[in-house]
């Protein structure tokens, strides 16, 4: 009973966020139990808002589909390089470089053949000034740096939230959902990038 109420609300929580009922959170639940799973949730969730604010969604959604990618998550990587599309086409009116199902094929990749696919999708996104970011990003996933400053330290908390997401994402299987953002909720802007997809196809 604790266990099906604990997912029905982090469910909730995905469906006011996101809009739809994230796969994960019942393995979570099955993972670290009713009361560990909201606990983790209640530490991790409002840090994980505020570095949203802070960094803004395209540099942290970038963090969780990188370190994701190291990880070796794709659930994880696909649900924040969708939000990565939508962020990309709200804000600049042009599709992203590779879409969601692409980049979340990149799990189990060499460091150094993840990085330059990353690299290079950015580049081609004119988005050169997120490089910086991505190399941080990594080296603190394969800790050879920490932080150094207050905007590392968020990406820092993402490395060690999305250590736990990513191990219950790839124990349990888990297959993709949809975009980890309010976005994803806009459905005109979902059927906009669905629509850009298929005419550079």
């Amino acid at each position: 009973m604790a266990d099906r109420l604990a997912v029905r609300l982090l469910e909730g929580l995905g469906r006011q966020l996101w809009g739809f009922p994230p796969r994960l959170m019942a393995h979570i639940v099955a993972d670290q139990g009713a009361v560990g799973a909201v606990s983790w949730f209640a530490r991790n969730m409002p840090r994980y808002e505020r570095t949203l604010r802070v960094l803004g969604p395209l540099r942290t959604h970038l963090a969780c589909t990188t370190i994701s990618l190291r990880n070796g998550c794709r659930y994880c990587a696909y649900g924040h390089a969708y939000a990565v599309e939508l962020v990309h086409l709200k804000d600049r009116g042009t599709v992203f470089p590779a879409d969601a199902g692409t980049m979340s094929s990149w799990t189990g990749l060499e460091p150094i053949e993840l990085r330059q696919r990353i690299v290079d999708v950015l580049q081609r996104a004119d988005l050169h000034a997120e490089v910086l970011w991505v190399d941080r990003t990594l080296a603190m996933v394969g800790e050879s740096q920490g932080p150094v400053d207050q905007h590392e330290a968020r990406i820092a908390h993402l490395v060690q939230m999305f250590a736990v997401l990513n191990a219950v994402g790839m124990a349990g299987a888990v297959e993709p959902d949809e975009a980890h953002d309010p976005l994803n909720k806009d459905t005109e802007l979902k059927a906009r990038n669905a629509q850009l997809r298929r005419s550079v196809a």
